[in-house]
């Protein structure tokens, strides 16, 4: 049974969350501020963290720099979980410390599939990594392969909330030059980690 920490300022959308983790067989563990999490952990190590971004005094994304740049816990998965609408500022900032960004209100079903989904890739990265180290390939290349092949998957899914929030492929809407030069930057650069990874893949078929 997997253990996610939910964590929002909200007692009634904790409680929420719980009931529908509970009833998908997962064991939730309640959180209600960014530092009641940071305590919480000092405990426990979750297999998720469902993290909401607007709470107060420390906001998600301080909550999320705090878990990702302490070595203890910085290779919990963290979900963002919130009804605030994602920017390209944000997305380049935090991306590289998140797994997936879920707007509220979602379904059961949605929660669900979205946590499956992360644990279910972070369990193939990881016999992928095991199969590259046994065939002998060089730590750094590993490594490195680990990095992007979550990276690219995580990018591709911030891409999509951004296009579909800034309605990026509508001729009809007008997108700020920023925004949209921020999204075309962002899909670039995925489009180059791909090629990597690729690299990389023929690197470890060797």
């Amino acid at each position: 049974m997997y253990t996610i920490l939910v964590v929002d300022d909200s007692p009634m959308i904790v409680d929420v969350f719980v009931a529908m983790l509970e009833r998908g067989g997962f064991r939730p563990i309640a959180a209600y501020s960014g530092e009641e999490a940071l305590e919480v952990l000092k405990d426990v190590t979750p297999d998720l963290i469902l993290l909401d971004i607007m709470m107060e005094p420390m906001d998600g994304w301080e909550t999320l720099e705090r878990i990702k740049t302490n070595p203890e816990t910085k290779d919990i998965p963290v979900m963002m979980l919130t009804a605030k609408q994602l920017t390209p500022d944000e997305a380049q900032e935090y991306g590289v410390y998140l797994e997936d960004y879920i707007m509220k209100p979602t379904t059961h079903r949605q929660l669900y599939e979205a946590i499956e989904y992360v644990l279910k890739r972070r369990e193939k990265i990881q016999q992928e990594i095991a199969k590259a180290e046994e065939g002998g390939t060089e730590k750094r290349l590993v490594e490195e392969y680990e990095r992007l092949s979550k990276s690219v998957d995580v990018s591709k899914r911030l891409l999509k909330i951004l296009e579909s929030t800034y309605n990026i492929n509508d001729s009809k809407v007008k997108v700020g030059e920023n925004i949209s030069h921020a999204i075309k930057s962002m899909a670039m650069s995925i489009k180059f980690q791909e090629e990597r990874l690729e690299q990389l893949q023929q690197e470890f078929g060797k």
